[in-house]
């Protein structure tokens, strides 16, 4: 690996580090909730019928477990709700957001985009924005799939 490579490696890390504790920190302040299980109630948010676990943890990149520990961190809640699929398959299960975790959702959002906005954006150029949001498309495209 040259050395352009590793700073810009370590820059990554540490910064998607340093931003998802920051942001965990506010999403417990005002929220509750983790960032994990917030981005889960967000998910399903966009999903009226639901999402099966296996899709759901597949697009927020979480092992199984980890997804079924949030979940059910959120269904003691009464943020989500579990149940089996309802084409019969016993072994799919579908999780649903509840009216009490999309009225979450609602209240925390804005406050949330706000910090994201302060955090992230402000500190970055229109230019700069644009240029790493496809630059981290392009490695998400390349590594999804990837063991």
């Amino acid at each position: 690996m040259d050395n352009r490579t590793a700073v810009a490696f370590m820059g990554l890390v540490e910064g998607c580090s340093l931003l998802n504790a920051a942001v965990d920190r506010q999403l417990r302040a005002v929220g509750g909730v983790s960032q994990s299980q917030f981005e889960i109630l967000v998910r399903l948010c966009y999903a009226p019928d639901g999402m099966r676990m296996t899709d759901l943890a597949g697009v927020l990149v979480f092992s199984a477990s980890g997804l079924t520990y949030q979940a059910t961190q959120l269904e003691k809640r009464g943020l989500i709700e579990r149940a089996k699929a309802p084409d019969g398959d016993e072994r799919t299960v579908v999780a649903r957001i509840t009216s009490d975790g999309r009225a979450l959702v609602d209240r925390v959002r804005p406050g949330h985009m706000a910090y994201v906005q302060e955090l992230f954006a402000n500190r970055l150029s229109p230019e700069q924005i644009d240029t790493l949001g496809e630059t981290l498309q392009a490695l998400v495209a390349g590594l999804r799939g990837v063991d």
